[in-house]
Formats: structure tokens, sequence, C-alpha cells
């Protein structure tokens, strides 16, 4: 008996973000006309991580090309937290920016959860304050940590459905694994969170209808974790060198898998693009909140 042929869909991210933030371009255009104010996104940036510097340089890149007001301020890696703190509160002033970013990890000597104390939630672009969090569980969002909200669009872009199905998420960070369970929660899927204590984690993810890689480890799972048709969603990203070229690879095994999932997100170009278009997406929107606010 022949086996059963079906086209993977890659779940492409580079392509969606592209078309959300041209329409967001316009809205900025309008919001600009409107109130005669620019949205402002204000990052904070600490250490030479080079993965870090990246990230910031694209969101950066994307603000001016829809037109957004952005400021980067970096600091050394043995910075005092009294100097973050510090400039954190005059963001929390500033009403030139309207979202402020902590970039994460921040260095091991800095306990991010001080760091983000100081952070005003009305500017807590990616919903990290302890206030956002609590409103995030609660069903009253500010708004949504960007990864996972990028993700259930692009789910929902590409017509895959969440309700009823068995997800696994793998990871449980507060950026990306743990609002990633409460968002699909929200959207009625059963949900199972595995960790680096998960016993059987080959078994949890080889049930899933939807599996979410956050784990940020390279090549965790493959081919053999994951039921015929599964939706695998690859939030992981590594530098990988091989013959003097640098790679990127996820925290999934792509080998073997195009006639064998119903969908996966490439890396790059899959989670990555999502991730800064909703940063952008969640700047603006704190940007209306604030207008309105002020009226």
């Amino acid at each position: 008996m022949l086996e059963e042929f079906f086209i993977m869909i890659h779940l492409d991210g580079k392509s969606l973000s592209f078309s959300i933030l041209e329409s967001l371009k316009s809205r900025v255009v309008e919001f600009q006309k409107k109130h005669s104010v620019v949205p402002g996104l204000a990052v904070l940036l600490v250490g030479d991580d080079s993965a870090s510097h990246v990230y910031v340089r694209q969101k950066l890149k994307q603000c001016s090309n829809i037109g957004f007001h952005s400021k980067l301020k970096n600091f050394p890696a043995n910075v005092k937290i009294s100097d973050l703190k510090k400039q954190v509160e005059e963001f929390n002033k500033d009403s030139q920016f309207h979202g402020v970013l902590i970039q994460l990890p921040l260095p091991s000597s800095l306990k991010e959860e001080e760091v983000l104390s100081c952070l005003d939630p009305a500017k807590d672009v990616d919903g990290l304050t302890l206030e956002n969090r609590a409103l995030l569980w609660s069903n009253r969002p500010r708004v949504v940590p960007c990864t996972p909200l990028g993700i259930i669009k692009l789910l929902k872009h590409y017509k895959i459905s969440i309700e009823g199905q068995k997800a696994v998420v793998v990871g449980r960070s507060q950026i990306v694994g743990l609002p990633m369970v409460q968002q699909l929660l929200y959207h009625q899927a059963t949900v199972t969170v595995c960790h680096s204590r998960t016993k059987n984690l080959k078994e949890e993810c080889s049930q899933a209808d939807i599996v979410i890689a956050c784990a940020g480890k390279k090549s965790l799972l493959s081919k053999k974790d994951f039921k015929k048709e599964a939706v695998v969603v690859d939030v992981g990203i590594h530098r990988v060198v091989q013959d003097s070229k640098t790679y990127l690879v996820g925290d999934v095994d792509s080998e073997g898998l195009e006639n064998h999932l119903k969908a996966l997100s490439p890396v790059p170009g899959g989670v990555g693009p999502m991730t800064i278009a909703m940063l952008l997406e969640n700047t603006f929107h704190l940007a209306e909140q604030f207008m309105k606010e002020s009226l």
C-alpha cells in the first residue's frame, strides 16, 4: 500500500509579517494626521550578546520603515542596576515613547524581575510586568506578549484549527512558554506544558495535534517525536557553524518532516518576523490607548 502523500504547509511568518507591517504603516499615517503624534518605541539593550544586537537592529529598522519614532539605549554588561532603573524611569516619563522594550535576556548578574518592576505597565510592550501578566491570565490583556501573539496569528492565517486540539508547549519561560499556554487555552485548546523536568517529553509530544517548541535547546525534537499530520511551531533559533558558514536552526530537527507534518514554521522566517511585527502592533496599540486616556 502506498504511503499517503500530502504537501506540508510552511508557516511563512516572513510574508505574513510583511503584510501586517504594510497595513500598520497606513494606520500610522492616519494616526499621525489625527493626533499630530508619532508612535514611539524605546529599547533598552544590555551587554554584547550578538543575537540580541541582531534582533534589536531588525526591530529598529522596522520602526523606521513604518514611520515610528524609536530610540536605543545600550549599556555594558557590568552596568549598575541603579543606572538601568534610572533609564527605565526616564522612558516611563517621556511622552514621545508609548512602548518600552527591555531586551531579554539580561546578563546573569542582573535580576530581570527587579528591572521589569520599574517599567510602567502602560508602556510594557511585551506584557512582562506583574500587572500585565495578571491581566493576561484574567483574559483582559493590555497587550499579549509578542511571540505568542505572533504564533496565534500565524496559525489563524493558515487556517490551523486550535479549538479542541491537544497542544503541547515545550518550555515555560515568562516571555514565550507561559503566555503561549494562556493563549492556547483562551483559544479553546487542551494544553500540556513540558519542560526540563518532564520525564516523558517525547511521549507527550507524540500525542499532540499542535506542538510549540520553545525550550531553547537545539534539535531537541525530531520526526519520531511527532504524530502524522501534527502542526509544529519552532520558536528556537540557534547559530551553527559548518564548513566556515553560519546557519540558523531551531529546537526541531526538520529532516524528514516534509511528508510527515501537516504544518511547520521554518527557521529562520517563521516565528521571528512575526515577533517583530507584533512588537510594533503592540506599540501602536499602546499609543492608541495613550491618546484615548489623554482626551
